[in-house]
């Protein structure tokens, strides 16, 4: 009897450590790899976070939070009460800045002025940036790395500092180039609407052509080879080549560096702010830019600044989208 007992409670063990089988041990499995998949992603999401922690403290700190800011002080206005003896408070106007922004004339017109700056100046640089890409690419062209690194130089210097470089060399007196000019026994005058918006698109011209040639310069790589082989077995000519063939197929870079160029000069600053000096056309308001820092700092009127910034924030922002948008339409 004690034989028994002993050999019935081995048995029960033996079932109790016998392992699974066929689907047992398949659902088995599958559970703990499930497992350890999920603590692998849940340590590699860890990690993840980790890193772009940093960007997202910086975007915060440095872009959503002066957005919000800006939004808040924008439905307040300064009064000053009696004589002003009393100093300024803040008082909630709610919308009232922004309907005052859409029918101010002052901060209307340096978008007018901005839309002729950039009928001076974009079709001038993009043209010439795309006559230069092509003479690079030509066969007959030397040296084309050194002279790339030639024309990318000026894109080197800092906004701020080409317009110190321009305005001694539009200074009557200082620069050489005015001399040479007045010896012709024309005049130098940037007091005139126009002769500023000239003097500031050679600025640009100057400035920014570079990139550009650059830019193309890269997108006439991926020509294909053979299309211009059957162009000059057909009998076509190097220039013709380059205007029918070249330009056509560099289209979509040409369209997209000329709408990112309109982006960027509606944000035009710092070069006439500095001219500002020499030419009386140019006032403190003369592009959005302008107008929002003048309202700022001199007039101290913060809270319609930030509804003029706001607003030209998305003006910018909604340019931007449209840019991508065809760009990608242009690309595909």
């Amino acid at each position: 009897m004690a034989a028994d007992l002993m050999v019935g409670s081995h048995a029960k063990a033996h079932r109790k450590m016998r392992l699974p089988k066929g689907n047992s041990m398949l659902t088995a499995t599958t559970t703990t790899q499930t497992k350890v998949a999920r603590r692998s992603r849940r340590r590699s999401g860890t990690h993840a976070l980790l890193f772009l922690a940093p960007f997202f403290v910086l975007f915060i700190s440095f872009t959503i939070a002066p957005v919000a800011y800006s939004g808040f002080l924008s439905l307040f206005t300064e009064k000053t009460s009696g004589l002003g003896f009393g100093g300024a408070t803040k008082a909630f106007v709610g919308l009232a800045n922004y309907l005052r922004a859409i029918q101010d004339s002052g901060f209307l017109s340096g978008f007018l002025n901005i839309a002729m700056y950039c009928l001076l100046y974009i079709p001038v640089m993009i043209g010439l940036a795309l006559v230069i890409a092509l003479l690079l690419d030509s066969a007959a062209a030397q040296a084309k790395s050194f002279f790339r690194l030639a024309f990318y130089l000026p894109n080197v210097v800092p906004g701020l500092i080409a317009a110190i470089i321009w305005m001694y060399l539009y200074t009557p007196g200082i620069s050489p180039l005015v001399d040479v000019f007045e010896t012709t026994g024309a005049t130098w005058d940037l007091g005139s609407q126009l002769a500023a918006l000239f003097s500031l698109s050679n600025l640009a011209i100057w400035l920014h052509t570079g990139y550009n040639v650059i830019l193309f310069y890269a997108a006439l790589q991926a020509v294909p080879e053979d299309i211009l082989e059957a162009a000059t077995v057909d009998g076509a000519g190097a220039v013709r080549i380059a205007l029918a063939i070249k330009a056509r197929m560099i289209s979509g870079a040409v369209t997209v560096a000329t709408l990112f160029t309109v982006v960027g000069a509606m944000q035009l600053f710092a070069e006439p702010l500095l001219l500002k000096s020499l030419s009386r056309a140019i006032d403190g308001g003369w592009t959005p830019n302008m107008f929002i820092f003048q309202t700022a700092f001199d007039r101290h009127d913060f809270g319609y600044a930030a509804a003029t910034s706001l607003l030209f924030a998305v003006l910018i922002g909604g340019l931007s989208w449209a840019v991508t948008k065809l760009g990608s339409k242009v690309n595909s």
